[in-house]
């Protein structure tokens, strides 16, 4: 009766004990996917750079970047497009400084991370020199321990 009673307890502790062994501290998560984005703009940043961010997200990640990204519905290609996009402008940059402000996490499920960016470049379509200064938020909806959205915002 004992030896039943212990193997009926664990069946019920076990599984709790893996889950919150299991479970991704997000603020290490977040600050590692900010180490990951600020690298994939530098100027010297190759496709091993962007793969490392892009290795963050689910492969139907949805993003917007407002206002000019307003659709962040989760597509199957999700991943591929922004490796697509991400990929034309590699090496964009000529400078980029980066500074992590606030990392706010959001019970299992979201993380917010505030930072500043400072950059110039020359645009790779028109050969235009670029220049911009902002201070961004990014809510990223967590999913399997992986970002499954990104919603970007300018100060």
């Amino acid at each position: 009766m004992r030896l039943l009673f212990i193997c009926l307890l664990s069946l019920f502790t076990i599984p709790n004990v893996l889950a919150n062994a299991e479970q991704l501290d997000l603020k290490t998560f977040a600050t590692d996917y900010y180490k990951a984005m600020v690298a994939s703009q530098a100027p010297n940043a190759t496709t091993k750079e962007l793969e490392a961010y892009l290795a963050f997200l689910t492969d139907d990640v949805g993003h917007s970047h407002l206002p000019y990204v307003t659709d962040d519905a989760r597509l199957p290609d999700g991943k591929e497009a922004m490796r697509k996009g991400m990929t034309f402008y590699l090496g964009a940059h000529t400078e980029y400084n980066s500074e992590l402000l606030n990392v706010f996490a959001f019970n299992d499920s979201a993380v917010a991370i505030r930072y500043t960016s400072d950059a110039k470049g020359i645009h790779p379509q028109n050969n235009q020199a670029l220049e911009y200064s902002n201070v961004m938020m990014e809510v990223l909806e967590i999913e399997n321990g992986k970002v499954a959205v990104i919603r970007k915002y300018h100060e």
